[in-house]
């Protein structure tokens, strides 16, 4: 061990095993605290069990990386209802958007193919929490909330959320405020068992509220007036005012409400959110993450004032 260590990084590291009360030790390699995802993978091409920060004390198990690995693929559940951050043609049955580069970028760092696992929106955290595991992570336009942090892991986030509206052209100068929206005579469409939903049962008293299966087909009901109003995100508003004339976003520039989008996973893979917490790091400082904003029309934001 300590010829190995003399003729690479000329360091020893140990640790206690708690079961034994044994100190271990072996060669060590040290990298700086940005070079989170370079050290993880190192630790996995090493066989490492676990790696360490040493200015926090935390101790990193790389058993659900070495899993992933192992397997060579990295199984991403999405909904593939949400232009523009995860779609699946229906016709190709490829996927398509902003989650989905994303999650591409995550299995090249990692070293391993990318297959994607159909989730829904009612279902997502059971998906999430299913014994055996249906997949590693689920994302694709996917909120932070703290009622999720309490029985999943949330990585950071990796692109600006908040609740927002889509309506009519014509309509856009009478919808400014949920107020405006909170009436009888209008009727507003959303999507089943998600954020959506809660959100405009919690604020929207008055207004009649209708629920339509498919995400996707939202907007184009609007358009064309089986619906007032779709309670939505600014990740998805854009992409359908530029695709159709017809449809206008008066609160895009004022959200409802603010918040993130982020990757959501089982409880016990920390080792795994580590490494999607430091290549989100990584991709926001490098510009990745605002190259693929610019890509697809989205505002490349956090903290929205």
């Amino acid at each position: 061990m300590v010829k190995h260590a003399l003729s690479h990084e000329g360091y020893v590291g140990g640790w206690l095993d708690g079961e034994t009360g044994l100190y271990y030790f072996d060669s060590t390699r040290l990298f700086p605290e940005d070079s989170i995802v370079a050290a993880l993978l190192f630790g996995l091409d090493n066989g490492q069990r676990c790696a360490y920060i040493l200015s926090s004390g935390t101790e990193i198990d790389l058993h659900a990386l070495t899993e992933i690995r192992q397997r060579g693929r990295l199984l991403v559940g999405t909904t593939g209802d949400y232009r523009p951050l995860s779609f699946v043609e229906p016709e190709t049955h490829e996927y398509w958007g902003f989650g989905i580069d994303f999650a591409r970028l995550i299995a090249e760092r990692l070293g391993v193919e990318l297959e994607f696992v159909p989730t829904s929106w009612p279902t997502l955290s059971n998906d999430v929490l299913s014994d055996p595991p249906t997949f590693d992570l689920a994302l694709g336009g996917i909120t932070i909330t703290e009622a999720r942090k309490q029985t999943m892991l949330m990585s950071e986030g990796y692109l600006a959320n908040g609740k927002t509206i889509l309506c009519r052209k014509e309509d856009a100068g009478r919808f400014r405020s949920l107020s405006d929206i909170d009436k009888p005579e209008v009727t507003v469409v959303v999507n089943p068992g998600g954020l959506n939903e809660a959100f405009a049962r919690e604020h929207l008293t008055q207004t009649n509220i209708v629920v339509h299966a498919r995400n996707e087909e939202i907007p184009n009901l609007i358009a064309e007036g089986h619906g007032d109003v779709m309670i939505t995100e600014i990740t998805e508003v854009p992409y359908y005012v530029r695709v159709d004339e017809r449809l206008a976003a008066p609160l895009l520039a004022s959200p409802l409400t603010r918040g993130e989008i982020g990757v959501l996973m089982r409880p016990e893979q920390e080792g795994l959110l580590t490494f999607v917490n430091a290549a989100i790091r990584e991709m926001k400082a490098d510009g990745t993450l605002c190259r693929l904003c610019e890509k697809y029309g989205l505002v490349y934001a956090y903290g929205l004032e």
